[in-house]
Parts: structure tokens; sequence; C-alpha cells
């Protein structure tokens, strides 16, 4: 059944009355917009009828997609007018931020830029080009399951030239294009990059946004996640929140450790600051040292090792000093004291890379964060994998570019 109009009367730009029905049903989203024009203050006989009557008004239908109070969210708020040509539409979330949209060429249709998010209430505004206006509402439904995720770097820090950006979702992600469309990334040079989806070491699905080559010193970085209102697709559930990072590269320095001659050198903007003797893993099985290139991925300081958390049995438990990690599977460098007859000639640790006190203790003041330790030898275990840290340099610029969703 159809309620009876309700006529509310407002002004129209230039003093002139507008009126304004609203249409309320259960079929139809019920807002109509109407405007007439009246007479003017010098002229009042004009624009009307015999005795000064208003001309008829001229009615204009809008209705919007989304409706009710269990609005299903994911898709763009969709506001269209039946006849003229709209003027502006306002769609604001409570306690959020206001849709951003664009209306048609032919100004009968505005559809926002984003999707509605699940559990928000949102209301609409439009305005015609006559000078009448109408307000509608809706609340999505709640989302059944909420999909988080963690970011690397963390927000204005400072780090080397070799740091992904890195998202590590909760649960799957099935609609990998959608997420990947949602992320934004900035820069202050104009770095060439791309997204690239893979398996964390964790076994969770992670994306990363590496450049074609090492990060430039001084560029600074801004990663804007428009996630909410997402799908992340079956079993992953959606996205209820926006995110945003930055970040700066700081100094363009590179470690450089060289298993075969027992030297680990620190560059930095090219030049030799250290050049120290070392010892990496025993060679020949699981005690061997990855190679290819790591990123340093926290600095831990004083830790406890300890061999059964890498499935080497009860071969050592130490407090072991300036500890850097390279990969999640437990390769470091750090001091070694107890193996200070190797440094040097021969590689005789358990796959970490070994240093005097005194000198991991230099290299530890120095590196930062994201600076990459290039590890060359075909003596290894195996090359540093993507998910295992930050082991996406070891792939070529074009596989690279393969594992983007887009």
């Amino acid at each position: 059944m159809i309620a009876a109009p309700r006529s509310v009367r407002r002004t129209a730009p230039l003093g002139r009355p507008v009126r304004l029905t609203l249409i309320a049903g259960t079929a139809v989203l019920g807002t109509v917009l109407t405007a007439c024009t009246g007479a003017s203050a010098s002229d009042p006989d004009k624009g009307s009828g015999k005795g000064g009557a208003a001309a008829p008004a001229s009615e204009a239908r809008i209705s919007v997609n989304l409706r009710g109070s269990q609005a299903a969210p994911g898709s763009p708020v969709k506001v269209t007018l039946g006849s003229g040509k709209l003027k502006t539409v306002t769609v604001s979330a409570k306690g959020g931020e206001a849709l951003t949209g664009r209306i048609s060429a032919d100004g009968r249709t505005w559809t926002s830029d984003r999707p509605a998010a699940p559990g928000t209430t949102y209301g609409v505004e439009a305005r015609n080009t006559e000078g009448g206006s109408a307000e509608a509402g809706f609340t999505t439904a709640a989302a059944d399951k909420v999909n988080k995720l963690t970011l690397a770097p963390g927000k204005n820090t400072t780090v080397g030239i070799a740091q992904p950006l890195s998202i590590v979702f909760d649960n799957p992600v099935k609609d990998r294009a959608a997420v990947e469309r949602a992320l934004k990334v900035t820069t202050s040079n104009n770095t060439e990059g791309s997204w690239g989806w893979l398996q964390d070491y964790s076994g969770k699905d992670r994306v990363d946004w590496r450049p074609k080559e090492y990060w430039k010193s001084g560029t600074k970085v801004t990663l804007d996640a428009d996630l909410n209102g997402i799908d992340s697709g079956p079993s992953g559930g959606w996205f209820v929140r926006d995110y945003r990072t930055t970040f700066t590269i700081g100094a363009d320095q590179v470690v450089e450790a060289h298993p075969p001659r027992h030297r680990l050198a620190l560059k930095r903007d090219g030049k030799t600051v250290m050049d120290v003797p070392m010892s990496a893993g025993t060679p020949g099985g699981e005690k061997a040292s990855w190679r290819g290139t790591a990123v340093l991925m926290s600095k831990e300081g004083t830790i406890n090792m300890r061999s059964e958390t890498v499935g080497l049995g009860d071969a050592y438990d130490k407090m072991v000093d300036s500890s850097m990690r390279l990969t999640w599977s437990g390769m470091y460098a750090h001091a070694a004291p107890w193996n200070a007859a190797y440094f040097g000639v021969a590689n005789h640790s358990s796959g970490c890379v070994g240093m005097s006190d005194a000198n991991a203790a230099a290299l530890y003041r120095q590196v930062r964060v994201g600076d990459p330790f290039e590890i060359s030898g075909a003596d290894a275990k195996g090359t540093v994998a993507e998910g295992n840290g930050y082991g996406a340099w070891n792939v070529s610029w074009s596989d690279w570019q393969a594992k983007s969703a887009l």
C-alpha cells in the first residue's frame, strides 16, 4: 500500500519556493523531487495563473539501488533520477567519510566510486538542477566474517633499499583482483613496481609490492589500502576498514656475504665501509646457509637461539648478541664468538652468518631493516624463497609481474 504524500516547503535558490514530496512505500524507495517556479518579489504575477497561483509542479522520481535495514554490501551506491538532471548527490556514512561518486553524462544517474561497506548506515541527499532536493537512507547488513591484515613496513619508518610493501591476510583471499585494485601505491619519484601474490611462510595469503630495482635512497612511499566494503571471497570474509602506511627509503647500502671466501662486506653508495671475516653454514646438508638476496627483517639484539625450533635437534641452546633476522626459517647474521677459529677460514655454523662480537656489533649499528644481504656461492641448501622473509628479489622481474592478479 502506498502512503499518502507529505508536503514539505523548502526554499530554492534565488528565493523561489520549492515543494518537496516524499512518497513512502514497501516496493519502492519512495523519494520524489518536485520543484515549481513561484513569483518573484519584483513581479508577483509572473509565472502564475489567475490570482497569482503557482504553476503546476514538474515531478521527478529518484531511486536508490540499496534500501532497507539489511541492504547487501559490496556494490556501489547508485542514485537514479526519473527525469531532469542531477546537480549534486551526497552519500554520507554514519561515523565515517562520505562516498565520492560521479554523475553520468546524461545527468540521470550518480554512482559511487567505492562499494557500500557492511554494517554501515548511509544517508542519501540528491539535488536536481531545478533546485529540488530529496533524502533517503539505508543500512547494510553486518559482515558475517571479517578479514584483517598485517602491514609492513610500519608507519612513518625509514627502511632499506630492498624493503617491499608486504601485506599478510588473516583469512584466505579468493578475489585477489578486487583486493589488488583497492591497493594504491604512490611514490615521490614514480618508482616502477608491481604487486605479486604468494604464500607467506606462515601459510597465509600475502601480497607484496616491490620495485623493479632497488629503491632510490630518499624515496617517499605511501600505500592507501581502500579495502572497506571489499569481499575477499568464500571463507575469507569482508574488509571493514581502510589502511594507510607511509615510509621513507634510507641510505643506499648493501651487505655482501660470500661464504666461499668467508668474508662479509657492507657497501654504502657503492663504497666498502666494512669488510670482515665470517663463518657461514656448514655445507652439504641442513646446516648450510641459504643463498640469494635476503632482506633484513628485524634487528633483535640479544636473543635465545635453540636448535629444536629450526629442526636441528639439540645441537645448540645459546644467548646470541647482535642478532639480525634474515629469514622466517631462522637464518640470522649475528655474533658467534664460540666459532672464532673458523672466521675467514671455513664455514662451520648451523646455517647463520657468524662474526666476532666487535664486527657483529659494528654491522648491527649500521644496518637498518630493509637492507639487502646478497649471499653468493653455489654451496648452499637453496635460494631464499619469496615467502621466507622477503625473497621477492630472487624472482625475475617478468616472473614477479606475472604474480599480479591484474
